[in-house]
């Protein structure tokens, strides 16, 4: 039996800042929810099922939030299931919930991702020393630095690249109301000005903290069909896994990510992706990031991901934007970080980016990674309907 379509016709995000301390965890998961509802022009009656994602539950110090959740997230009564693969959580929770519509368990499924980061600490909640561990060194800016200096040592890239991306996602972050950081004063100067956190990493290079929420509605044929909005349908996802610690793994390109990326353009029909893909949403939290992925999701051969941002390539008016919405950089809910990514490519596919809306966009990828790297999750949506 062939899988049912999935298409997503609500999208909701909150305004993502440092602390939203007008609203409780459920009040900030309810407001990302009804939005996503509104947009698709339905109700918590036509939700079938439920599922949410986040980072670890330490980074709130609220254990199994999901269980008092419930019913701000009109769950109660409803299947229920909750996802955690790290900072990648945000896009496995999308997948799983495009999986059950899919498979034809649900037709309307309801996914949502969070974190509210102001009632805890991550950075040094990722420090706690954990026995035969390695040590996060002040949360996980130290923990991929070296992986950093190794791409720069291996490519030769400049060490200006990263002030670049960093620039870039700022500048774009100003034409998206949802987003965290929005820096009107921006230079490349003032960039590359800013402390050295983790050498190679300055302070404007890194993501921020956030409190925020994303939801989506994904639903069948028959539901885009009577959608108000144009629909995004999902042409391939894929998750993947490796451990953080192996004999012989590459941190600057995971295989993980790779297999996970061509798994995606096999389902998609994807031959060429920096030719075929209009839009890239990618998970980067530290600017390096951009052009390690570049090449580790098939944009750019080994060792030239670095001269496609140099030469304005993923500029917002270059030939492969990305990062629209100003990316994990300028706005870090982590549980949610994943599923922004994901959001953010179905409404540039949508046509409903606003100002930061890539012109034609047809088709674009929504990525995210998590844990020291080692997992990776992948979804690429589109504006027609897949083949089959």
């Amino acid at each position: 039996m062939s899988k049912e379509p999935v298409a997503v016709v609500g999208i909701g995000q909150t305004k993502h800042v440092s602390a939203r301390r007008d609203v409780s965890l459920a009040g900030l998961v309810r407001e990302a929810a009804v939005r996503a509802l509104e947009d698709a022009a339905l109700t918590w009656v036509d939700i079938d099922a439920v599922v949410i994602g986040k980072a670890p539950d330490f980074f709130e110090g609220l254990m199994m939030p999901e269980l008092y959740l419930a019913d701000a997230l009109g769950a109660v009564g409803k299947p229920m299931l909750r996802v955690h693969t790290a900072g990648s959580v945000g896009g496995s929770t999308a997948l799983v919930a495009a999986n059950l519509v899919a498979a034809r368990v649900h037709r309307t499924v309801l996914t949502l991702a969070f974190e509210k980061q102001s009632e805890s600490n991550a950075m040094w909640g990722l420090s706690l020393p954990i026995p035969f561990q390695q040590p996060l060194l002040a949360g996980a800016g130290g923990f991929f630095a070296p992986h950093v200096r190794a791409y720069m040592r291996r490519t030769g890239a400049p060490d200006t690249v990263g002030s670049l991306v960093a620039y870039k996602d700022r500048r774009n972050a100003l034409k998206n109301p949802y987003a965290h950081i929005h820096d009107p004063d921006i230079t490349l100067e003032k960039v590359q000005a800013a402390p050295m956190l983790w050498d190679p990493i300055r302070y404007s290079e890194t993501c921020p903290s956030s409190d925020g929420a994303c939801a989506m509605i994904l639903t069948d044929r028959t539901g885009a069909d009577r959608s108000p909005h144009p629909p995004a349908w999902v042409h391939g996802g894929a998750m993947r896994s490796e451990p953080t610690l192996f004999a012989g793994k590459d941190f600057v390109s995971p295989q993980a990510g790779k297999d996970c990326a061509a798994d995606v353009y096999r389902q998609a029909g994807i031959n060429d992706p920096r030719r075929e893909i209009d839009a890239v949403e990618m998970y980067v939290p530290f600017s390096w990031y951009e052009p390690m992925w570049l090449e580790n999701l098939g944009f750019a051969a080994e060792g030239e991901g670095w001269k496609l941002t140099e030469s304005g390539v993923t500029e917002l008016d270059g030939d492969l934007p990305v990062n629209p919405s100003g990316g994990v950089l300028s706005t870090n809910p982590i549980g949610a970080s994943g599923m922004i990514r994901f959001a953010e490519a179905a409404l540039q596919v949508r046509g409903q980016a606003g100002e930061h809306q890539v012109p034609d966009a047809r088709k674009a990828l929504g990525h995210a990674y998590g844990g020291g790297a080692q997992f990776f999750s992948m979804w690429l949506v589109g504006a027609e309907l897949p083949r089959t």
